[in-house]
């Protein structure tokens, strides 16, 4: 199958959109999981195998600086949707074929895929 010719523009947008969401994801890996402090609660023990599950540790919450970051990846990834979703290049294609290119676009701009933006 031959790729599609992509704008560079579109192919940016939608690495790069692969990439901010990919940030976004990793850094909500890595902070409390309360963004207000919270004291947590404690688990529950199984009557059978006294194995405690369901708890949650005390969290400090999200500093300001965490909560900026998270605000401004989130600001980044909606902008860049609506950058790719709205670009001119789709308005020549309809129904099964749209979403057959937007699928292709996303598939070979993966990073995994060895995109790169355009330069």
């Amino acid at each position: 199958m031959t790729e599609t010719p992509f704008p560079d523009d579109l192919r940016a947008a939608q690495v790069r959109l692969h990439l901010a969401t990919a940030e976004l994801a990793e850094l909500g890996r890595a902070l409390p999981w309360s963004v207000e402090p919270h004291d947590g609660w404690p688990g529950k023990e199984h009557s059978h195998t006294g194995e405690v599950t369901g708890g949650q540790p005390p969290s400090p919450g999200w500093t300001d600086e965490q909560k900026a970051a998270v605000d401004k990846l989130r600001q980044e990834c909606l902008a860049l949707s609506e950058t790719v979703t709205t670009h001119p290049y789709w308005g020549s294609f309809t129904g099964g074929a749209l979403v057959d290119r937007r699928m292709e676009l996303k598939a070979v701009t993966r990073p995994e895929a060895g995109a790169t933006p355009a330069a």
